[in-house]
């Protein structure tokens, strides 16, 4: 029996995989870190406009050009604005999240009950469109409050437990230059600039436009076609 040699093994392997390896390296890699990216939401801090399963197709050349894997800026265009939906990390733990911009530098920004207020003047509540409902379990829009918040004309779902002990009102603060003030749609179960404070605009790495697949995992991980290349609002 011939006797296994680990390192013709290993040469063999190499040769079959280094182009590979090289693509992951020097094209995927640099990709997924500067032009665009997908990322899996494991939570509900952003329901009912993104679900737990969904993959979002986060696009991060939407304000600025960055050096592949670093917060190195090349290039600016444009800065977030009031509504968009954005990846950033989180200035307690830098942990990567996906939250909503409500208040701009610059802007006042202050809650009571659940009502937004944006440089002194609140903003309105509808009646919550159908189509956000369509994917939630029984349980939690039997229990929960929902409507569509207008945040300087961008129309949007959020929703709050009244049963929850949550942070529903805080006093007015100013948002300092360079940072943003960002929350989750679920407006009663998410960690965001209530707890962790403004998030510096170099933080902010792109921003989710739209759901590329989404499988219920909460339920066997059932496919939610319906959501697939869904855009975001």
């Amino acid at each position: 029996m011939k006797k296994f040699n680990i390192k013709e093994f290993l040469k063999k392997q190499w040769k079959e995989w280094r182009l590979f390896i090289f693509l992951v390296i020097f094209v995927v890699i640099p990709f997924k870190s500067s032009l665009a990216d997908w990322n899996w939401v494991p939570t509900g801090s952003m329901n009912p406009t993104i679900l737990e399963g969904d993959l979002i197709f986060v696009n991060k050349l939407a304000y600025d050009l960055r050096v592949p894997l670093t917060l190195h800026r090349i290039a600016k265009w444009s800065d977030p604005k009031r509504g968009d939906i954005v990846v950033c990390f989180s200035p307690e733990d830098g942990v990567r999240l996906v939250k909503r911009v409500i208040a701009l530098p610059g802007d006042t920004v202050s809650m009571v009950n659940n009502t937004l207020f944006i440089n002194g003047e609140s903003l309105d509540y509808t009646d919550i469109d159908k189509k956000y409902q369509e994917y939630l379990p029984d349980k939690i829009k039997q229990n929960s409050k929902m409507a569509m918040e207008d945040l300087d004309g961008h129309n949007h779902a959020v929703m709050s437990f009244p049963a929850f002990n949550a942070m529903r009102t805080f006093p007015e603060i100013t948002i300092p230059e360079g940072s943003y003030f960002v929350m989750g749609d679920n407006r009663d179960n998410s960690k965001d600039s209530r707890m962790f404070g403004v998030v510096d605009r170099k933080h902010i790495i792109g921003q989710a436009k739209g759901v590329i697949t989404s499988f219920n995992i909460k339920d066997k991980y059932q496919p939610r076609i319906g959501r697939f290349f869904d855009s975001l609002q």
